[in-house]
């Protein structure tokens, strides 16, 4: 196992981190056995990072690890647990949050700590909450070691918070296919240079850059040299990165932790993935390029739009459909997003049809054209009756575990 630097800390972390978003279930639940299972084979294999937070697993992920790193696990391992700003709704609520996930985790400190999904209005809200003093001052108490942030915005609210903070890290959306999407590429080497260590999520979509491939993409991976799969072929690109510190993988089946093992015992030092490899890395991603529905590139020219609409992330999820399929996963992010569950509506049922998006867009798309499709697709009557009782049960939400 490799292990790389954080910069601020000059602690070594893993090249390969275990995401515990994505545990194996059993009848809708965490199957514990074999969840444990994987968890000291990966100790055993040398990850030393584990990933959680709050909402994972509807609660379970944080119970889970405390019991399944009991016993003498816990000394070798990082832990990191994340402050969802959806859960929180005043100063008061910081103390009891931080206190149940320690009491959770069966640990007197968590190792990263990050303020979860962060954009522009989570940022503020938090930032309006004292949280930044709040974890200082829990750090000076020793429940947390390391302060950073993973994020889900805009390139240049990105900027604006790795300059806000001393950050000691950060976690962002990387992957061949996602280079310009949030903080993309541009953030990754900005996040590096200021230097913090920088955590990748979703480095094979959630699975999708694996499952149900295309046609044409299965057979230009069979077409690559050596014996290997997409999705260690996936992992080695993001390696190649000597800004990436480790890569979180969700690992839901021991043969999946075994792959990704055996990609990082033979991963490549940052910059010396054979050009060939790279080459053939672009050529898939072309291929993904010209199936998606919108030809939209993230350069967000056609921002602020009058009407409140968040244009390129419409564009994102109608492309991730007509890309990697799964059309109730991508209306639920649709309503989580742009729906206005979590922040102000910027769906694209907005629109006004004023036509500015059109005039600023240096692809010539047809913007109104694929916003309407976007509503018929991903919105439309079913936004309307999610959004209620969707705000309804997250509020109550926050409710249970205040009291």
């Amino acid at each position: 196992m490799q292990y790389r630097r954080i910069p601020g800390t000059g602690e070594e972390i893993s090249i390969l981190g275990f995401g515990c978003m994505r545990l194996p279930v059993r009848g809708g639940r965490i199957d514990g056995p074999r969840a444990e299972a994987m968890l000291k084979r990966a100790v055993e294999a040398g990850i030393n990072y584990f990933d959680t937070a709050v909402p994972y697993h509807k609660g379970e992920s944080e119970p889970f690890l405390g019991r399944a790193l009991a016993g003498g696990l816990r000394e070798g391992v990082l832990l990191a647990d994340k402050l969802s700003p959806w859960l929180v709704a005043a100063r008061a609520d910081l103390e009891p949050y931080l206190a149940g996930q320690l009491k959770r985790l069966r640990t007197d400190r968590i190792d990263y700590y990050l303020l979860h999904a962060l954009d522009r209005e989570f940022w503020e809200k938090l930032r309006g909450l004292g949280t930044i003093e709040f974890l200082e001052n829990a750090r000076r108490r020793g429940q947390i070691r390391n302060l950073g942030f993973s994020y889900h915005g805009d390139p240049d609210t990105f900027r604006e918070i790795v300059d806000a903070y001393g950050w000691d890290f950060c976690q962002i959306q990387y992957n061949f296919i996602d280079r310009r999407l949030q903080a993309g590429e541009a953030g990754l080497e900005y996040a590096a240079s200021r230097g913090l260590g920088v955590m990748i999520m979703e480095p094979l979509r959630g699975g999708g850059l694996v499952r149900n491939l295309p046609p044409a993409v299965a057979d230009a991976w069979k077409r690559a040299p050596g014996d290997l799969s997409p999705a260690q072929r996936s992992l080695r690109w993001i390696w190649n990165r000597p800004e990436a510190t480790t890569v979180l993988s969700g690992m839901s089946a021991p043969g999946q932790l075994e792959e990704n093992l055996a990609a990082a015992a033979a991963a490549p030092l940052p910059g010396e993935l054979e050009p060939e490899e790279a080459e053939q890395v672009e050529r898939v991603a072309a291929l993904y390029r010209d199936l998606a529905r919108t030809g939209c590139t993230g350069c967000r020219y056609c921002l602020p739009c009058p009407a409140g609409v968040d244009i390129p992330r419409c564009f994102e999820l109608l492309d991730g459909l007509a890309v990697f399929g799964g059309l109730g996963r991508h209306r639920r992010l649709y309503l989580l997003g742009p729906g206005g569950i979590n922040g102000p509506r910027s769906d694209a049922a907005l629109c006004t049809g004023c036509g500015l998006c059109e005039t600023a867009c240096p692809q010539g798309l047809p913007v109104r054209e694929l916003l309407r499709e976007a509503d018929s697709v991903l919105g439309g009557w079913r936004l309307r009756l999610g959004r209620f009782p969707a705000r309804f049960w997250m509020k109550l939400r926050r409710r249970l575990r205040r009291s």
